[in-house]
C-alpha cells in the first residue's frame, strides 16, 4: 500500500503557493511513489496550471494526485503519515482534532517560503510543538546546503537540454513567436510595476533588438498604458529596437519551456523565480512586496549569494537592475548595463544553475526527513 501524504494550499499570490504546492504534488507521486491528496481553497487558481482540472469538482485525479477542494466547511476525512502545511496556511481546525486523536502518530510539516538569509539554515528541521498524534516541524526550502533545497524533477535538467538543442524552434512557432534575426528574447512575469516604462523604452530605444514575451498577468494593464492601446494576445507590437508580444498563460509545463526557450526571463514570486534559475539563463526577480519592506532583506541576501563570482562590472550591472526593478530607480541606465554583460551573465547563470543541481531537491529531502524522523 502507498503511503499517505497530505498537502494544504490557501491559494494567495495568485500562482507563486499553489504553483509550488502542485509541482511538489506531482513530484511526489511520480518519483517517490506517495499516494498523494492536495488540498486547495481556490481550484480557478488551479485549473490555469493544470488546464485538465475541472474548478467545479471537490475531487478529482491529475497527473496522480487526488486534487480536493478545501472548502469552508470541513468534513471529517482519513489522516495522512505526512501533511505539509505550506506557507503557514494552518490547517482547517477539524483536521487539526483529527490529528491529535488518532491512535498513530503524523508528521506535520510547515513548507516555509523560500529565503536566502543566513538564518533559516539554524531553523529548518526545528521541532515546533508535538501532540498525542502528532509531530510538528519547520521545513525551509533554500540555497545553502542547511537548508531544504529547491524543488526539480528528477530529470529537469537533461529535459531543459535537449528542448534548447532540438526543440526550440518548434515551440516558439506552436506559440507564434518569430523573432527578429540576432534578437534578444525575454519573458516578462511581474507584479505591477511603475518601471515598466522605463524599462520598455529603453529597450526601444537601444541598440539591441528586443523581443519581449509577456504571459497574461497583472501586468497588463502598465503594458496596455505604454503601449496606447489593448495589447491583443498573440499579436507583436513593435517600437523601436522592442517587439512586445502578449502570450495566453500557459500550463506549467510550457511555462518552463517558455524559459527554456528565452535569453533572458524577468519573474515574481516565488515559482517563476526558481523555474528561471533551472533554465540556466540570466534573471530579474520581482519580489514579493512586503511590509516595512521586509522583501528588500530576503532580495540582498539573494543577490549575495547569486551574484558572487561575477566580476565587479557585471555584478554592479546585474544587482542594480534589480534593485531599479524592485525599489524604484533609473530603469534605462540599469538595462543599457546589463546588457554589455550579456556573455558573462549567460555563462554564470548556467554555472549557478549547476551548483544548485549538485544538491539534493526538495522532494527528496521531504521524504529523507520523514524517513529520519520515523
Amino acid at each position: 500500500m502507498k503511503q499517505h501524504w497530505d498537502i494544504f494550499c490557501k491559494v494567495v499570490d495568485n500562482y507563486g503557493d499553489i504553483g509550488v504546492a502542485w509541482r511538489l504534488a506531482r513530484q511526489l507521486v511520480a518519483e517517490h511513489g506517495l499516494a498523494v491528496r492536495l488540498w486547495v481553497d481556490n481550484l480557478q487558481a488551479f485549473t490555469p496550471l493544470c488546464p485538465e482540472a475541472d474548478p467545479r469538482l471537490a475531487r478529482q485525479w491529475q497527473a496522480g494526485v487526488q486534487v480536493r477542494h478545501w472548502a469552508p466547511k470541513w468534513v471529517a476525512t482519513d489522516m495522512p503519515a505526512v501533511v505539509i502545511e505550506a506557507f503557514g496556511c494552518k490547517l482547517p481546525p477539524g483536521y487539526v482534532t483529527a490529528l491529535h486523536a488518532q491512535a498513530g502518530r503524523t508528521l506535520w510539516l510547515n513548507l516555509e517560503y523560500l529565503s536566502a538569509e543566513a538564518w533559516v539554515g539554524g531553523c529548518h528541521g526545528l521541532p515546533s510543538h508535538g501532540g498525542p498524534g502528532y509531530q510538528k516541524s519547520f521545513f525551509f526550502p533554500g540555497f545553502r546546503p542547511d537548508t531544504g533545497g529547491l524543488l526539480r524533477e528528477r530529470d529537469l535538467l537533461a529535459q531543459r537540454r535537449g528542448f534548447q538543442a532540438a526543440e526550440r524552434a518548434a515551440f516558439l512557432a506552436r506559440l507564434g513567436v518569430a523573432p527578429a534575426e540576432g534578437a534578444l528574447l525575454c519573458s516578462l512575469f511581474a507584479y505591477e510595476n511603475p518601471g515598466l516604462a522605463a524599462w520598455l523604452q529603453a529597450m526601444a530605444s537601444g541598440a539591441c533588438p528586443v523581443h519581449l514575451l509577456v504571459p497574461q498577468g497583472r501586468i497588463q494593464g502598465e503594458l496596455a498604458a505604454w503601449l496606447g492601446e489593448v495589447p491583443q494576445v498573440g499579436q507583436p507590437y513593435r517600437r523601436g529596437a522592442l517587439a512586445v508580444q502578449p502570450l495566453p498563460f500557459v500550463a506549467q509545463s510550457d511555462y518552463d519551456r517558455l524559459l527554456w526557450a528565452c535569453d533572458f526571463n524577468a519573474v515574481r514570486g516565488e515559482d517563476s523565480f526558481v523555474r528561471a534559475q533551472w533554465a540556466g539563463r540570466p534573471l530579474l526577480w520581482h519580489i514579493y512586496p512586503q511590509e516595512e519592506d521586509a522583501h528588500r532583506i530576503k532580495l540582498e541576501a539573494f543577490l549575495e549569494l547569486y551574484l558572487a563570482g561575477l566580476d565587479a562590472p557585471a555584478r554592479q550591472a546585474l544587482g542594480g537592475l534589480h534593485r531599479a526593478w524592485n525599489f524604484g530607480g533609473n530603469m534605462g541606465l540599469a538595462w543599457q548595463g546589463l546588457v554589455a554583460h550579456r556573455a558573462e551573465l549567460t555563462a554564470h547563470a548556467e554555472h549557478w544553475c549547476a551548483s544548485l543541481a549538485a544538491r539534493p531537491d526538495l522532494a527528496t529531502a521531504l521524504v529523507q526527513f520523514y524517513r529520519n524522523w520515523l
